[in-house]
C-alpha cells in the first residue's frame, strides 16, 4: 500500500526500486502532475515493459510516457 502523503516522485522512485527486474538499470524519470516520463537505457524489451508496469498502479500516476531505449 502506498502513502499518498509522499510526493509523486517518491512514490514512483519506490515502485521502480522495488521491481526486481529493474535493478541497476541506467534510466531516469520525471514525475509531475500525474505524468511520468521514463528515459534512459534498459537491456531488454521485457525490462522496458516492467518499468512501465511498475508504475501502472502507483497512486497519482495518470499517464506514463515510456521513452526507454533497449541497448
Amino acid at each position: 500500500m502506498q502513502s499518498t502523503n509522499l510526493p509523486l516522485v517518491d512514490r514512483v522512485f519506490t515502485a521502480l526500486e522495488r521491481n526486481p527486474h529493474l535493478t541497476r538499470r541506467k534510466f531516469r524519470f520525471e514525475a509531475e502532475q500525474g505524468r511520468v516520463i521514463l528515459r534512459g537505457e534498459v537491456r531488454s524489451y521485457f525490462q522496458k515493459q516492467m518499468a512501465q508496469e511498475a508504475l501502472r498502479h502507483v497512486e497519482g500516476v495518470d499517464e506514463i510516457l515510456n521513452e526507454l531505449e533497449v541497448a
